[in-house]
C-alpha cells in the first residue's frame, strides 16, 4: 500500500463535530411519571427509616433463622449458612440504596427552593428596613425645621414681653405728651 493511499481523504461520511449525531434506533423505553416515582421512593425511604420497619425486619429474620435451624430437616428451605436469606437481604439493600438517594435528592431540591425563597424574603426585608431607615432620617431632618410647642411658647412669651415693653414705653410717651 502506498503512502498516499493511507493518507488519502476519507469519505465525507465521517462524523463532524459541528453536527449532532443521528439518532440511533433503540428499543422503546418504558415511560413513567418521575414525580410519582419520586413520591413512591420517598414513602419507601421514609418507611425504611422507622422503628416499625426495624421491628418487622427483626421479626422476619428471627422467624427465618428459627425455622431454618429448628424445623425438621425436610421442612428447612435454607440451610445453616442462610445463603438464600443473604441473597434476599442483598437484593433488598441494592433496591433500598438508590431509593434512599433519590429521596435525599428530592429533599435537597426542596431545601434549595426553600433556601432561595428565604433569601429573597430576607433581601426584601433588608430593602424595606433600609427604606424605613431613610424615611425616618428624612422625618427627623424635617422635624428639625418644624417649630416645636416649647419653641412657639417661648417665642410668644418673648413677643408678649416686647409688646408690654412697647406699651410701657408708649404709655410713658403718651402721658408726657398730655402733660405738655
Amino acid at each position: 500500500m502506498a503512502r498516499d493511499e493511507r493518507f488519502a481523504r476519507r469519505p465525507e461520511r465521517l462524523e463532524r463535530l459541528d453536527l449532532p449525531r443521528e439518532p440511533r434506533r433503540t428499543l422503546p423505553r418504558p415511560h413513567y411519571d418521575p414525580e410519582a416515582f419520586g413520591v413512591l421512593s420517598e414513602r419507601i425511604a421514609r418507611f425504611m427509616g422507622t422503628a416499625r420497619f426495624l421491628v418487622y425486619m427483626t421479626v422476619f429474620l428471627a422467624i427465618w433463622i428459627g425455622w431454618n435451624t429448628m424445623a425438621p430437616d425436610n421442612l428447612r428451605f435454607d440451610p445453616y449458612t442462610f445463603t438464600f436469606l443473604t441473597l434476599l437481604l442483598s437484593v433488598q439493600a441494592s433496591f433500598a440504596a438508590p431509593l434512599i438517594l433519590l429521596a435525599q435528592n428530592r429533599q435537597d431540591d426542596r431545601d434549595r427552593v426553600q433556601y432561595e425563597q428565604d433569601r429573597a424574603r430576607s433581601d426584601r426585608a433588608i430593602a424595606d428596613t433600609e427604606y424605613l431607615a431613610r424615611e425616618i432620617a428624612a422625618i427627623r431632618m424635617a422635624i428639625g425645621e418644624v417649630a416645636t410647642r416649647d419653641f412657639v411658647r417661648s417665642e410668644l412669651q418673648r413677643l408678649l414681653e416686647e409688646i408690654e415693653e412697647h406699651d410701657a414705653d408708649h404709655g410713658e410717651l403718651d402721658s408726657a405728651d398730655r402733660d405738655r
